[in-house]
């Protein structure tokens, strides 16, 4: 089958609005005709026709730039289009500016609240601003915060609570005067999964009671609880349907191929013209193919020579966004790093050991005598809500955090006895990118070369491999400050990776970027992998737990759970369902606290003695 032609059928049948007008007698909230808007001329959305009914969770799904924020704040009549026309509750955005801001709630990324006033402060004051009488905002203010698990804590700055808490709290004032219509730009933004859960529970609720929700999201995950999506992509929408609608769409296009050569299988994929896309898991290779139900005899005959097994599986919404967009299937498999000459390797190599590791910060116990041991080469993800002890978890090994007591070694290397030799060894990548933006990408990558101490010749081989792998050849000249956050994304990576550290830490490395650049990016993670790295990874995203070989899950300081995912899975009581890694995560999250509660109760009984 043609390339182009079964994208545009893909997109044709996609594009349909997933619910007619009036199939269930549902009314239009929000009408959208060829909506657009345009920033110094540059036109940054496009061509938007869209209709969000009552009493539905509406997903806008794309990475950073794709035009969400732009398009929720046209709908919250917070922008003006510069052509077509947007309509809420029946009022038009541009006349109706002051009706729509005063009947809808609008929660944007940097959502606001006052940190120097409590929870019921906050509340008392979004009553206020919007004339609520004190017994009407009293009532709703107990209703919402109890739902949010926010009432007992009435009398907490809200700049003492944790990411989840203020999500949750913002919702909340958000609500007070009970809008028909809620916007919410990238809710989860920064939530840990156990938050993320409640604030779900929560937008459901509301849905059922008729508000209805749209919310932005570059989380392909999060997306599936939503009731229909649309898809953005560079300013334009490429697809609108209900989520199991997508699913179905893409069924009999995906495959899994499990080889030992997966740099040969990548290749042979790239070279294919059936082929979509393609993405490195921890083990195994996910391809989409064009055309449904059928490989071709040659392509089938070289993946599966030497005992490679391809199974058929079911398809994500990764793979109906990769379909819509064009696909993705990078470039020739990334070549394994030049072997620079440095002055000393380490003796094990990227073998990370610790042994009773503790940090603590006065009362407060952020790793509670940790214990594990991760192999050189492998993938190993950690998992953990918000202050479960991740950051200062990578922050010891990388000896910017002084243990309280107990060790651990890199390479051989104890992290205490030796902290300096193990500078030139490790590599990492933080969430906010440690990069300097009035430099230019090539300026960067010559800047942290000499910060690790690479000589000229390995200076230059060891920043031309980098470039290579990362794909920053056209963009050596460009000013970090004005690149997207895909490309500064890849920089970071490179500049961690080009003195070829025993060890890659990587903080949420992929938030916000698009699947194709994910895609790239976990190629190149598995490269290095198989070339002896050890990669450790922090992520919220739960799917990309699929990449790591294995998992570390964190809770209260504490490692309640390590091992692949499956048998992590496997491990659960047989009463406790767990079809996804996040319910795997949440049920060890709700043992542990069952667990330490019972540990409180019998210390509690010890203390009051025996009853007379």
């Amino acid at each position: 089958m043609n390339k182009v032609t079964s994208i545009e059928r893909a997109v044709e049948s996609l594009q349909v609005d997933g619910t007619s007008p009036h199939e269930d007698g549902r009314k239009p909230i929000i009408e959208a005709h060829n909506l657009g808007r345009a920033f110094n001329e540059k036109m940054v959305l496009r061509e938007v026709d869209l209709t969000i009914y009552e009493a539905e969770i509406f997903g806008l799904l794309g990475p950073d730039g794709a035009g969400k924020t732009t398009l929720m704040q046209l709908m919250a009549a917070i922008l003006d289009p510069s052509e077509g026309h947007c309509t809420v509750m029946e009022h038009n955005t541009v006349k109706d500016d002051y009706w729509i801001n005063s009947h809808i709630g609008y929660m944007f990324q940097g959502f606001t609240l006052y940190d120097k006033l409590s929870i019921a402060e906050n509340m008392e004051f979004s009553a206020d601003i919007r004339g609520l009488p004190k017994e009407v905002y009293l009532e709703r203010q107990e209703r919402l915060l109890k739902m949010a698990g926010l009432y007992r804590f009435l009398d907490r700055a809200a700049g003492n609570l944790s990411g989840g808490m203020r999500k949750k709290l913002s919702l909340c004032t958000n609500l007070m005067h009970e809008p028909r219509l809620l916007l919410l730009d990238e809710l989860s933004l920064g939530v840990d999964p156990a938050s993320r859960h409640e604030l779900w529970a929560m937008l459901n609720t509301f849905r059922d009671d008729g508000v209805t929700v749209v919310m932005s999201t570059p989380y392909m995950d999060e997306a599936e609880h939503c009731d229909r999506i649309a898809f953005l992509h560079e300013g334009e929408i490429i697809g609108v349907d209900k989520v199991e609608n997508l699913h179905t769409r893409c069924e009999g296009h995906v495959y899994e191929l499990h080889t030992k050569d997966r740099g040969g299988a990548h290749n042979r994929l790239v070279e294919h013209p059936d082929v979509l896309s393609i993405r490195h898991l921890a083990e195994s290779v996910h391809f989409q193919l064009h055309t449904a139900n059928h490989i071709e005899a040659g392509l089938k005959a070289g993946l599966t020579e030497n005992g490679g097994r391809i199974d058929p599986v079911q398809p994500t919404l990764d793979d109906a966004y990769t379909m819509l967009s064009g696909g993705e299937k990078s470039s020739a498999y990334a070549e394994s790093p030049p072997k620079i000459h440095l002055p000393e390797r380490l003796p094990e190599g990227g073998l990370i050991r610790t042994k009773d590791m503790r940090v603590e910060f006065g009362d407060f116990v952020a790793n509670n005598n940790v214990t594990l041991e991760i192999k050189a080469g492998e993938v190993f993800g950690f998992l953990g809500a918000n202050g479960a002890g991740k950051t200062t978890f990578i922050r010891s090994l990388c000896g910017l955090q002084k243990l309280t007591s107990g060790d651990a070694w890199i390479g051989g290397v104890s992290i205490i006895d030796d902290p300096k030799r193990l500078r030139n060894h490790i590599g990492y990548m933080s969430q906010r990118f440690s990069l300097y933006p009035d430099l230019t990408v090539a300026e960067n990558l010559s800047f942290f070369a000499g910060v690790y101490g690479l000589e000229k010749g390995d200076k230059q081989k060891a920043m031309d491999w980098a470039v290579s792998v990362t794909d920053l050849s056209g963009v050596m000249n460009h000013l970090v400050a004005d690149m997207s956050g895909a490309l500064s994304q890849r920089l970071a990576l490179a500049c961690a990776i080009m003195h070829e550290p025993a060890v890659i830490f990587l903080d949420e490395p992929t938030s916000g970027v698009s699947p194709a650049a994910r895609y790239k990016f976990w190629q190149l993670i598995q490269t290095l992998a198989e070339s002896g790295t050890t990669i450790f990874v922090t992520t919220h995203y739960m799917e990309e737990a699929n990449y790591c070989h294995r998992l570390g899950l964190m809770h209260q300081g504490r490692l309640i759970g390590i091992g692949p995912a499956d048998e992590l899975i496997a491990a659960l009581p047989a009463d406790v369902e767990a079809e996804s890694i996040e319910d795997m995560f949440l049920a060890y999250i709700k043992i542990e606290d069952a667990r330490l509660e019972e540990e409180r109760q019998k210390v509690n009984i010890d203390k009051a003695g025996p009853s007379t």
